[in-house]
């Protein structure tokens, strides 16, 4: 039975990935948490369904043409450290202080993804991009002289680390965080954006994990494996609804689930807290 939901509730992360473009990893802990894992055991094992999930959707979409490699892999080599960090970190707290910020991060999420829905309702591209920077517009250069610009180097600096520290502590990939700054802080238009954050994704979910390694935070490997095969097919899946049906009312639906798994996730942490 246990094994069974797994497989369900990976199909569904992995629909909700492919036809929304991201948050569905954020249901990873919550469900490794209903199948019996500890909230250091869910964090862990969400890191193994995220990575995996967005290696296979960044091969996808890189044979798309939709993947800036080398921007993806550069902004992801930032992260890094922050991922390293959160890791460390998230083995020193209490779980019930794990399991709050999860369920603030997710209430997090499901704001910026309404605040995304209402702002994709208003015809706002002509201002949208007036002041955005040229895709081929270098944050530094070192010949014939050297340019560096500031602002925006030190918004990928500080943008990539958030990312790497929500990774490495909560096991989320922070797909909401990546994809905006991709497009605000390197130009990258949105479709590239999409694809590129998968590249950053598994770069910072592979480094929080391998920083886990040595820590005998051991999940249940079976349920983290059906929960990964199945969101996995489930993503190719989710990618063919996207391209042949309107996804904003799966986008709503997929906001309230995320707003009522936080609110579950609330409860259950508060009373260990007090």
């Amino acid at each position: 039975m246990t094994f069974a939901l797994a497989v369900v509730a990976g199909a569904l992360i992995g629909l909700s990935l492919g036809a929304l473009g991201g948050g569905g990893s954020i249901l990873a802990v919550p469900v490794l948490l209903i199948l019996g894992q500890t909230a250091t055991q869910a964090t862990t094992g969400s890191l193994v369904v995220v990575g995996v999930t967005s290696l296979a959707g960044a091969v996808t979409a890189h044979r798309a043409g939709n993947v800036l490699l080398a921007r993806g892999v550069a902004f992801g080599a930032v992260a890094i450290g922050g991922a390293v960090l959160g890791a460390h970190a998230s083995a020193a707290v209490p779980e019930p202080v794990l399991l709050a910020a999860f369920a603030g991060l997710m209430l997090v999420v499901a704001s910026l993804m309404t605040a995304r829905q209402l702002r994709n309702r208003r015809d706002t591209s002509a201002s949208a991009h007036a002041d955005r920077p040229r895709l081929d517009d270098p944050i530094i250069t070192f010949s014939p002289t050297f340019m560096c610009q500031c602002p925006r180097a030190l918004k990928v600096l500080v943008t990539a680390t958030v990312v790497g520290l929500l990774t490495g502590f909560l096991g989320v990939g922070g797909g909401f965080l990546v994809v905006p700054a991709l497009t605000l802080a390197l130009a990258l238009p949105m479709g590239y954006a999409a694809g590129t954050s998968l590249v950053v994704i598994t770069i910072t979910s592979t480094a929080a994990l391998a920083t886990r390694a040595g820590t005998g935070i051991a999940p249940d490997w079976w349920l983290v494996a059906a929960l990964t095969v199945t969101a996995v097919a489930g993503s190719v899946a989710g990618a063919r609804i996207a391209a042949r049906a309107d996804t904003r009312g799966l986008s709503a639906a997929f906001t309230a689930l995320v707003v009522s798994v936080a609110a579950c996730t609330a409860v259950a942490a508060l009373p260990a807290l007090t």
